[in-house]
Order: structure tokens, then C-alpha cells, then sequence
């Protein structure tokens, strides 16, 4: 036990390095630095999504949305005067609590029917987002996004913008670390494997269900306020079904149910729009085919296939007992 938390301790450590690293060694060149934030951005939103599809078995696809409602708060909030580090807080709560009651479908639906009920969810949300145009603007969208302010004066931009996110992508992971190895991790688990019996055996599903969720809507809700300004401009487009899938197709590329696999799936995925913008006609192409590619050799993702796969000394013992069989 000692030497997983001290494994679980450097991989820690490593992810931080890299996460700080990477921004200040791409701070020369803002957009590959901002690549890189966009991606902190994933590695947190995924690490939520992990948290609800990969250890509760649920598969919100109105995480975009929730993410949106955040955002737009935040947005809404510092037009009318309010600092930005006050405006998130409030606008995370209160997407937050609108996840707990989107999440109300998952107390009687399963599998593909609360997926589907999601899906018809997160296409409310957009459409609200379209057409509240006095709160949202419509598809016009909201640009030129004030920045947020530091403490001494002065906005936060750049490479201290991008320190921010790389601090919140660690903290996304830190959080979800520490929940998967609590009990209620534990509880979480017994009940995407089971819900009737976690409930035969004292697990209150209802109240763990509305706490993943809160939870998983915290690490969108954060993500959303942090994304807004930091590109400079939101629409209904910028947090649509496509995005919700994006992220889930992260968790399930990595391998869900994993503390990393939805990290390395975000560091691997979220770029690919940004790097394949010249080639847009076979952009999707790629995109898909690595995704196919992955579910077909890997249907538990990279990090849970290489869990799988027979170490070499147990392949070699299996293939001389086979060979004396």
C-alpha cells in the first residue's frame, strides 16, 4: 500500500512538473502556449467527466452545457461590474446546482436511455443559449471578454494565465485522486458496477449519484468560468453536444475508470483541432480514425489496455503451461 501512494506520489509529481513546465518552456510562442492552456482546460474538464462516466457509470452528455451556464454567469456577472475571482465562485455554484437537477434523470434511467435523456438536455441548454440573445447574445456570441485582474493591479495574461490553468488542471486531478481513494470513491464504484445491490447493501444510491454530480458539474463549471475569458469570446457553439462528446471521447480514448487515462487522453485529443486547422477537410477524418482505431484495439482505452495486457514474465509462464498442458 506504502509503495502504490508513493507510485501514485511521483506520477503526481511528474503530471505537475509537466503541466508548469510545458507553459513557461512554450512561452515564447503564444499559440502553442495557448494549445497548451486549452488542453489544461480538457485535462480538467475530462478528469470530471471521468469522475461521473469512468467511476459512476453515467454518461452526461450536458456537460458542455453545464459548463456554458458557468461561463456565461461569469461573463454576465463581470459585465455588471464584479471581479472575476468573486464572479467564478458564484457562477460555478449555481451551475453546479443546475447539474444536481439535470442529474435527477439518473435516478430511474440507465445506460443508453440516460444518455439519451442527456443529450436531449444538453440540446435545451444550447438552444436557451441561442435564444436568450439579452443574456447570451444569441450566435453572435460574447466577445472581447474582460480578463481577470491580479491582486496588485494589472490583468492576468499570458504565461501567468496559463500557470492558472496549469494549477487547475493539478488540482482537477489532485480532487479526483482523493475521491476515487475515499469511501465514497469506493461507493461510487460499487454503484456503476450494481446500483441495486450497493442499495441492498446500506448505500444510499440517490444522495451519491447528486454528489457525483455536483462534484463532476464543479470541474465543468470551473473549467467554463476559466475558459471564457482566457479565449476572449463564447457562443452556444463554444459549449454545444460536440464539445460534451469531446470530452467523453477523451475519457473513453484514455481509458475511463483510470486516474490518468483521461488526462493522457486530453493531451492527446484537445490539440488535434488546433494543429489540423489547415488540413480542416481531413480533419475530422483523422480525428475519428484514431478514436476507431483506439476502441477497436484498445476497448478499454490506452492507459486501461496496457492495465490489461499480460506482463512478459506472466505471458511467458502462461504460454510453458499451455506448451505442458
Amino acid at each position: 500500500m506504502n509503495g502504490f501512494l508513493a507510485s501514485r506520489s511521483v506520477q503526481l509529481a511528474l503530471f505537475a512538473l509537466a503541466a508548469f513546465g510545458v507553459p513557461l518552456l512554450l512561452s515564447g510562442n503564444r499559440y502553442f502556449a495557448f494549445i497548451a492552456g486549452i488542453t489544461l482546460i480538457h485535462v480538467l474538464w475530462a478528469s470530471g467527466m471521468n469522475l461521473l462516466y469512468g467511476y459512476t457509470g453515467l454518461m452526461p452528455l450536458m456537460f458542455a452545457g453545464i459548463a456554458g451556464i458557468s461561463a456565461y454567469v461569469v461573463v454576465g456577472l463581470a459585465g455588471l461590474g464584479w471581479s472575476f475571482w468573486a464572479a467564478m465562485p458564484v457562477g460555478a455554484l449555481f451551475a453546479s446546482s443546475i447539474g444536481i437537477v439535470l442529474g435527477l434523470p439518473s435516478l430511474r434511467l440507465k445506460g443508453f436511455y440516460f444518455t439519451l435523456c442527456s443529450l436531449v438536455i444538453q440540446t435545451v441548454i444550447t438552444l436557451g443559449f441561442v435564444y436568450f440573445v439579452n443574456l447570451t447574445n444569441g450566435d453572435t456570441g460574447i466577445s472581447q471578454i474582460p480578463l481577470p485582474t491580479l491582486p496588485g493591479g494589472g490583468k492576468l495574461t499570458g504565461l501567468p494565465y496559463d500557470l492558472v490553468l496549469a494549477g487547475a488542471g493539478v488540482l482537477g486531478v489532485v480532487v479526483l485522486i482523493r475521491l476515487v481513494e475515499s469511501d465514497f470513491g469506493r461507493r461510487l464504484i460499487a454503484i456503476r458496477e450494481d446500483d441495486v445491490l450497493a442499495e441492498t447493501l446500506g448505500i444510499d444510491v440517490t444522495r451519491q449519484k447528486m454528489l457525483a454530480f455536483f462534484i463532476g458539474s464543479m470541474f465543468a463549471s470551473i473549467g467554463g468560468a476559466l475558459y471564457a475569458p482566457y479565449v476572449g469570446f463564447i457562443s452556444p457553439r463554444s459549449f454545444d453536444v460536440l464539445v460534451s462528446l469531446n470530452v467523453w471521447l477523451m475519457v473513453a480514448f484514455g481509458g475511463r475508470g483510470t486516474i490518468w487515462g483521461p488526462v493522457l487522453g486530453a493531451i492527446l485529443l484537445a490539440p488535434v483541432p488546433f494543429l489540423l486547422q489547415d488540413y480542416y477537410t481531413i480533419k475530422d477524418v483523422v480525428y475519428g480514425l484514431l478514436i476507431i482505431g483506439v476502441i477497436v484495439l484498445l476497448p478499454a482505452g490506452i492507459v486501461g489496455g496496457l492495465r490489461r495486457a499480460p506482463k512478459p514474465q506472466a505471458a511467458k509462464e502462461a504460454k510453458l503451461v499451455k506448451e505442458n498442458a
